[in-house]
């Protein structure tokens, strides 16, 4: 049976993430980054493509939760004879690669079941398994080979091996520890020596707890968005710099279907959003690095700019089907890179001006080579503005003149003019204003449908997008504008799916892919902020109510949901779901306050 996309919690260490059910199986582990092939590929096939389980070896009651504001996974299995807790962590700033298991005896005698199954290269390479000490004195470890990749595992009992696999059943009566560790490593270095595992889950909390702390949010919601926050952070990658979309490949928009894809890599887009979410939650550190890392990665021609790159900023990840996986829920193809690498998406400089606009409002120090790498996108922007794209959702249809992507032209330009004006940045400011204007007008002419009142998905369409409720987000118009307003009142008429908000109607053929999809929850938190910002609260509280209900049983959050069958779907812990709900409960903490300044009235604490 199929472990739902919400049983699913995340350790992580900043440089990868791992993937472990409800039942304390480890079923997604690329080692040691986010982009490199899986070890554990069970969430995509089956046991037999690799996992790590340790859990109850019968039926249990199972509560988990995050060591206060951490990713130190603590889950508790209760059976008619006992119960046990897991703590599982991957150790952060230690500089390895590292899985902590440790299952601790709480009451009576529980008995636990061990499987350990190794494949590298996304669960189709089988490797050389072997049981030794490292040196004379050492306890035994199992080590696994194949080519550059070595795992050990360490433990104060280890599982017997047999054809691949190795298991083992063992008791844990109240009282009694009993310690895993997990070590990636070049397997042409030496074993790297065992972990002190007491030090490195202190030191993990202190340093996460640390990093929690210095958030300066203090509104409605708070819970959800400092996990959020931390969620992005684990999705950032420390040692480069870059933040990936997700930490999965091929988790499907609609199980059994082809809408699989790869979200392991950098979108400029996504990582400008990130940015932002981490800007208004105090944390100007992390700009100073995200800049840095997009320096290095977009260095050279402006019109060699991709819309995406892997964590270490490199630029090739073509895009490959796995046919040895069958999938997600038996939804193939499975993907790995991804082809949208060389779509033209005209959106994303705007996100990228924003974000940086919004970091040097912030008090991050203007880097001479920053602005000049800004000032080349801009210009080349300046020569092709005009030209059709992919769009914001990647479409694998024909380009078009997207909407949302003209309002994200206009953007990049605002936010290069308000760089000079603000500022005091060199750059041609008057010919900026001059094409600003000239977007705007034709916006406004083109993308607009005065019949029904709205703004529409392209130039050559009716259809509307939820994208367009980004318009007042960005400062195209105020939010209380009437073609605001009508616009937000066609996305429920036509895009609201059982409450929750569509990307578009897929209907319509414009993406150019075969199939379905289910409400895009990013769109959602989406519409909290435009209902915020153009006083609506009473829907924004409902709203996101609603929304963060949804979230699982530790605060995640996947970039789908089917309301029908009550279930997450696409890739998780998706950022977009988790930058656009902190992005909604600022939207919704600022018109409180506006709210409350008119009105003399006090703030609501929210939830």
């Amino acid at each position: 049976m199929v472990t739902p996309i919400e049983d699913y919690a995340v350790l992580g260490d900043t440089e990868t993430v791992a993937l472990v059910s409800r039942e304390g199986s480890i079923d997604w582990l690329c080692l040691p980054r986010f982009d490199s092939p899986a070890c554990f590929a069970a969430l995509l096939g089956t046991p037999e493509h690799g996992r790590w389980l340790l859990g109850p070896a019968e039926p249990a009651t199972t509560t988990r939760r995050y060591l206060e504001e951490t990713f130190i996974l603590e889950t508790v299995h209760e059976t008619p004879s006992g119960r046990v807790r897991v703590t599982d962590l991957m150790p952060v700033g230690d500089g390895r690669s590292d899985v902590i298991r440790r299952v601790e005896g709480l009451d009576g005698t529980v008995r636990m079941r061990h499987e350990w199954v190794v494949r590298f290269g996304y669960g189709k390479v089988r490797p050389w398994v072997s049981r030794s000490p490292v040196h004379p004195h050492d306890d035994d470890v199992i080590a696994a080979i194949a080519g550059p990749d070595m795992l050990v595992l360490r433990g104060d009992r280890l599982p017997h091996g047999e054809d691949g696999h190795h298991r083992d059943d063992f008791e844990v009566s109240a009282g009694e520890t009993v310690t895993f560790t997990l070590t990636w490593f070049e397997s042409w270095r030496d074993i790297p020596p065992p972990l002190d595992v007491d030090e490195q889950v202190a030191s993990t909390r202190r340093r996460t707890d640390a990093w929690a702390d210095r958030c300066t949010y203090e509104g409605p919601y708070r819970d959800q968005v400092v996990r959020s926050l931390l969620t992005l952070r684990l999705l950032t990658d420390t040692r480069f710099g870059g933040i990936v979309a997700a930490a999965t490949t091929s988790l499907p928009e609609d199980p059994g279907g082809q809408r699989n894809w790869d979200y392991r890599y950098c979108w400029l887009r996504d990582a400008s959003l990130t940015l932002e979410a981490f800007l208004a939650c105090g944390y100007v550190a992390e700009a100073r690095v995200w800049r840095n890392w997009l320096l290095r990665a977009v260095a050279g021609d402006p019109q060699d700019l991709q819309i995406m790159y892997r964590v270490d900023g490199s630029r090739e990840l073509p895009e490959r089907e796995l046919d040895h996986l069958p999938g997600y829920a038996g939804s193939a193809p499975v993907r790995v890179g991804n082809d949208a690498v060389s779509q033209r998406q005209m959106d994303v400089l705007g996100e990228v001006m924003i974000a940086l606009h919004e970091a040097r409002a912030r008090g991050l120090e203007t880097d001479g080579e920053a602005w000049a790498m800004q000032l080349a996108l801009v210009d080349e922007l300046a020569d092709h503005w005009d030209e059709p794209d992919n769009g914001l959702w990647e479409v694998r249809g024909p380009q078009r003149h997207f909407t949302h992507s003209r309002v994200m032209v206009w953007a990049a330009f605002d936010r290069a003019v308000r760089a000079v004006e603000e500022n005091d940045l060199d750059g041609p400011v008057d010919r900026w204003r001059e094409l600003r204007d000239r977007v705007k007008a034709e916006v406004l002419e083109k993308g607009f449908d005065e019949q029904r009142n709205t703004f529409t998905q392209h130039y050559d369409t009716n259809e509307v997008d939820a994208s367009l409720l980004l318009i007042p987000i960005v400062g195209f118009l105020p939010p209380d504008d009437e073609r605001v307003l009508g616009t937000i009142a066609a996305v429920e008429r036509d895009l609201l799916s059982d409450g929750l908000v569509l990307r578009y109607r897929t209907q319509s053929g414009v993406d150019g892919l075969p199939g379905d999809e289910h409400p895009f929850l990013a769109c959602s938190w989406w519409l909290v902020s435009a209902y915020a910002m153009a006083g609506m609260p009473d829907k924004a509280q409902a709203l996101m109510d609603r929304l963060v209900g949804l979230l699982n049983d530790v605060g995640l959050v996947s970039e789908e949901y089917d309301p029908q069958n009550e279930r997450m779907v696409g890739n998780f812990p998706q950022a977009f779901s988790h930058l656009t709900l902190i992005g909604a409960a600022h939207a919704m903490a600022q018109a409180q306050q506006t709210g409350a300044s008119s009105s003399g009235q006090q703030i609501p604490s929210g939830p």
